[in-house]
């Protein structure tokens, strides 16, 4: 397909789908003569990413350093997913020096591994500094519940993971972990919901944002 069909099929104006192929993000396309080339699945398939990750607030360095993982393949998987993670938001300020305390005890007390290269470790860390600044604190009870229940999650995440090519895995677990955790998060929030109306209410939602119904007496005013 042309590039101006590429747009199309992908919902993305072509102004952008050039800007990203100058940029590197996307691919050339096969040559058909000096000012023309075609484009396939692989170049929709990597639009996709792209614009996945550019709707999750990734700004542009960052989205090339995933693209450069997806097309540049390293010889340890596990240290490629590593980096293609450490991609992702949220963003922390490395100021706690080579050693994340707060994070490794939590690590430890659920018997997983402590790498302090790991991005999440520090993002762990300035979250658990954030809890004792708020007077807050993660006790065991809910280490061990969160740890149970967050593990099964990965287990299953690694499971559904495609295996049939080095580039499908990467981009899998970039967008799942940039995509699934919003979805996460929002099922929380709506458990919380579901459990807090049946404890402390009656179920129903409170009205927001509409003027309550008039009584008699300002009907007939």
């Amino acid at each position: 397909m042309r590039i101006s069909e590429l747009a199309e099929r992908c919902g993305i104006p072509l102004p952008t789908v050039k800007y990203y192929l100058r940029e590197g993000l996307l691919m050339p396309g096969v040559a058909t003569s000096v000012t023309s080339a075609t484009y396939d699945d692989r170049h929709v398939r990597r639009l996709g990413l792209v614009r996945a990750l550019a709707a999750q607030g990734l700004p542009l360095e960052k989205i090339k350093t995933v693209v450069d993982l997806v097309d540049n393949p390293r010889d340890d998987l596990f240290v490629e997913l590593g980096h293609a993670i450490a991609a992702l938001p949220p963003y922390v300020e490395d100021s706690a020096g080579p050693d994340y305390p707060r994070a490794r005890r939590l690590l430890e007390h659920l018997g997983q591994i402590y790498d302090p290269r790991f991005a999440a470790v520090a993002q762990l860390e300035h979250a658990l500094a954030a809890l004792e600044a708020a007077g807050l604190r993660m006790d065991d009870r809910r280490i061990d519940a969160y740890g149970r229940h967050v593990r099964a999650i990965a287990e299953l995440d690694l499971e559904l993971l495609p295996t049939h090519s080095r580039e499908a895995t990467v981009e899998a677990a970039v967008l799942g972990t940039a995509l699934y955790e919003p979805v996460l998060t929002a099922m929380r929030r709506l458990a919380h919901q579901h459990l807090a109306a049946r404890m402390f209410g009656s179920g129903e939602l409170p009205t927001t944002g509409a003027d309550p119904a008039p009584n008699d007496d300002q009907e007939q005013q």
